[in-house]
C-alpha cells in the first residue's frame, strides 16, 4: 500500500508530540550493521517504528526498526535505525515514506549511510566511501505517478544529488582526523540476489565504485523534497570477478559494525559544523 502526504503529516505530528515538539534540522538513516551510529546523540529518546502511524515494518536482519531523536551540539536530529527496501516487497513510495515524514518535520539535511559491496579494485573491506553520484538500476522511482506538488516539482533536477559543499566538509573533516576516505559512484540494484561476476564487470564498466540495494530511492525523494543530501558507504567486501567468493551476511554485518566508530566521528563532525 503506497503512502500519502496526509499519512506523512499524521506520522510527523505524532513524532512531534512524542518528542515534546523537537524540530529536527538533520535526518540520519542508518544501513546494515550501522544502527549504533546514533549513539553519539544527546537527550536521546527511542521509539519502535511499529508505534508510528502508517510506518512500514522493517524485516531485515540488523535493521532494528527504531526511531531515535536527540540533539548534537544544539541541533535536533531524527535518526532512523533501519530502512525499507524494494526487495522486501515495498513499493518505492513506501521505501521513501520515512523521508517524507522527515520532510514534514522540517528536516533540511539528510545523511544516508549504507553497507556496500566494493567494485573499485583499489578499495578494501572496511573503507568508507563518500558518494559523489549514483546510478539507479532498480527499475523503480518514488516519483512515478501523480506528483505531490506540495512535496516538490514534477521533474526535479538530479545534476547534483549529493550536496557538494557538505561533501567538501566531510572530506575536510576526514583529512583533519586522519581518516582515509574514498570517493565514488554508488550503483543501486533492487536485490535481493547478490551480483554475478558478469554483473560486477558490467557495473565497473559503467563507472560504479560500490553497489548495494538501498539509498537511491531515498536520495531521489530527498532531492524532490529540497533536502541537502550526504551519502556515506561502508565497503564491507570487495567483488573480484576474476576470483569470485561467496558473500556471507554475518561477515558483512560484522565489517559494517567495525566501521561505526570512524563513521560516527565523521557524522558528528558534519552535524556539529552545520550553519544555523
Amino acid at each position: 500500500m503506497t503512502r500519502t502526504r496526509t499519512q506523512a503529516i499524521e506520522a510527523a505530528a505524532f513524532i512531534q508530540r512524542w518528542s515534546d515538539g523537537l524540530s529536527p534540522a538533520v535526518g540520519l538513516l542508518t544501513g546494515t550493521g550501522l544502527g549504533s551510529l546514533t549513539d553519539f546523540l544527546e537527550d536521546r529518546r527511542e521509539m519502535p517504528y511499529g508505534r508510528i502511524p502508517h510506518f512500514p515494518a522493517s524485516t531485515v536482519e540488523s535493521h532494528s526498526g527504531t526511531l531515535v531523536v536527540g540533539t548534537w551540539r544544539g541541533r535536533g536530529v531524527a535518526a532512523l535505525q533501519g530502512r525499507f527496501h524494494l526487495y522486501e516487497g515495498y513499493d518505492p513510495r513506501e521505501v521513501t515514506f520515512p523521508v517524507r515524514v522527515l520532510q514534514e518535520l522540517g528536516v533540511g539535511v539528510l545523511l544516508l549511510t549504507n553497507a556496500s559491496g566494493g567494485l573499485n579494485p583499489h578499495f578494501s573491506s572496511g573503507d568508507l566511501m563518500l558518494i559523489e553520484d549514483h546510478v539507479n538500476l532498480t527499475g523503480e522511482n518514488p516519483l512515478v505517478g501523480p506528483n505531490e506538488d506540495r512535496w516538490g516539482p514534477r521533474f526535479p533536477d538530479m545534476s547534483a544529488v549529493y550536496d557538494r559543499p557538505l561533501a567538501e566538509r566531510v572530506r575536510r573533516a576526514a583529512k583533519r582526523r586522519g581518516i582515509a576516505l574514498q570517493r565514488g559512484v554508488y550503483a543501486g540494484l533492487k536485490g535481493p540476489s547478490l551480483e554475478t561476476p558478469a554483473e560486477v564487470r558490467f557495473l565497473r564498466t559503467i563507472g560504479a565504485d560500490a553497489v548495494g540495494f538501498s539509498t537511491v530511492q531515498e536520495a531521489i525523494a530527498a532531492v524532490h523534497a529540497g533536502m541537502r543530501v550526504v551519502g556515506l558507504s561502508t565497503i564491507t567486501n570487495v567483488h573480484r570477478p576474476e576470483d569470485p567468493r561467496p558473500a556471507d551476511l554475518q561477515d558483512i554485518i560484522d565489517q559494517a559494525n567495525r566501521t561505526v566508530p570512524v563513521l560516527k566521528t565523521l557524522v558528528g563532525d558534519l552535524i556539529g559544523g552545520l550553519d544555523g
